[in-house]
């Protein structure tokens, strides 16, 4: 067996290995327990058999059961035959593991810890993507930002094919509350240009700047010349209400929200990361984004990997976040506003782990799991953090899936914890993206 081969043979028995933020980075000891929300759909328990869950286990609860010498739990009679046949695949498979077991073990005794780190952890755990950049105003200067996620389906297909990216469909953004949207104006007539709609690029209300009323999730306010005016670029709020009230324009409020946060704004932009070697054990802090290009109009991103419900892969971004320290430990925009999510059905819930296996997760263990992804109904970019710790760490299993986690916890084996770092509310903005559009 060849040296790459003995290493993948290794993923089958040996922990997943990373570095992280610091496990200060959430402090939950003093957060009430809780199952989190907006889970229904993927809420049902496996069932525990030792510290594995019966459905990886050969023959079940009941082979479990068999191999401990227990009968707990009985099992359906078959016949006699039917019966022996199980048995004896059962103890095939149970030699043949024990055997590659060994084999493995044996083979890796040359194998150092540099060796090991570089597959054991979870592959292209952190990528690059990039992401179209449009340009807008705000106070008459010019603000660069990105569309990720809309709340309306007509929205969301007319930008994906304006800047040829996928704008994902977050239905629940359209519950966000007044005080967590901030007030953006898209031309529907006029000059042509990089608009939503075709024409002058947005006008923004605020920037990161005015961060008690800044929001990277916005509310929509139609501008229409009206006939017989002569059009021309408006590059401030104080600008459009003036011409509205001289009976220039007609403006009208739209039941969309999209979630356009802003990478370069009047007098400041998101901090770039020194570093830009990404590995798979690229550390959270010190920025998100990568570069960020004015003239071919895009901006790259760390993408994270983690898990869907069902196990599915997702990659995200990290744009936002609140409480500030928490933003400026990931390099991000520190956004007080998203604080008014954190009991508000726009938000999903995000579980990552504080302990158990080493992985590439946020906190230097394994990956986390969302409760919602593109195309579930109950996906949004705005994060509700829980944490999951392992009672005995030691004994930690991998999880992949909301089944695994809910499995057990009802076991008593993980206690879950909304995160409240800074004694404080806590909401990421990580729209999940494909970053190999």
């Amino acid at each position: 067996m060849n040296k790459s081969l003995r290493y993948i043979a290794l993923l089958a028995i040996l922990p997943l290995l990373t570095t992280g933020l610091g496990t200060d980075y959430f402090t939950d000891a003093d957060a009430k327990k809780s199952k989190g929300t907006g889970i229904a759909q993927y809420g049902s328990s496996t069932g525990i058999c030792g510290l594995d869950l019966c459905s990886n286990y050969p023959g079940g609860r009941a082979g479990w059961e068999a191999d401990q010498g227990t009968t707990t739990t009985p099992v359906a009679p078959v016949e006699e035959e039917k019966m022996e046949a199980m048995e004896e695949t059962h103890d095939q498979e149970h030699m043949e593991k024990e055997h590659m077991q060994e084999t493995m073990m044996e083979e890796s005794e040359d194998l150092t810890e540099a060796d090991l780190g570089s597959v054991l952890r979870l592959s292209r755990a952190n990528v690059p993507a990039t992401i179209p950049l449009h340009q807008g105003y705000y106070d008459g200067g010019d603000v660069y930002y990105i569309i990720t996620d809309s709340s309306d389906p007509t929205h969301a297909d007319i930008i994906t094919e304006q800047q040829g990216w996928q704008v994902e469909l977050a239905p629940l953004l359209k519950n966000t509350p007044d005080e967590a949207l901030s007030k953006v104006y898209l031309f529907t007539n006029g000059i042509e240009g990089d608009g939503v709609h075709g024409y002058q690029g947005q006008v923004f209300a605020s920037t990161p700047a005015q961060a008690d009323v800044y929001s990277a999730l916005t509310s929509h306010i139609h501008v229409m010349w009206n006939d017989g005016v002569s059009p021309r670029v408006l590059d401030s709020e104080a600008m459009i209400v003036k011409a509205a009230e001289n009976n220039e324009l007609t403006l009208t409020e739209v039941d969309v929200v999209l979630n356009m946060p802003q990478i370069i704004w009047p007098d400041g932009q998101m901090m770039v990361k020194e570093d830009k070697t990404l590995t798979d054990t690229t550390p959270y802090g010190g920025g998100q984004v990568l570069d960020i290009d004015t003239e071919e109009m895009n901006v790259t991103f760390i993408a994270h990997r983690g898990w869907g419900p069902d196990g599915r892969t997702i990659y995200y971004i990290v744009t936002d976040a609140t409480p500030s320290g928490s933003a400026g430990m990931m390099g991000v925009v520190s956004s007080p506003t998203s604080a008014s999510l954190i009991a508000n059905s726009a938000a999903v819930d995000l579980y990552q782990f504080r302990n158990g296996l080493e992985g590439t997760g946020p906190l230097g263990f394994q990956p986390g799991i969302a409760a919602g992804a593109p195309g579930d109904t109950n996906y949004s970019p705005m994060w509700r953090i829980f944490m999951i710790g392992w009672d005995n760490p030691e004994n930690a299993q991998l999880l992949e899936t909301i089944d695994d986690m809910n499995a057990y916890r009802e076991a008593g084996l993980i206690d879950i914890g909304i995160a409240r770092p800074m004694d404080s509310d806590h909401i990421v903005n990580c729209p999940f993206i494909d970053p190999f559009q």
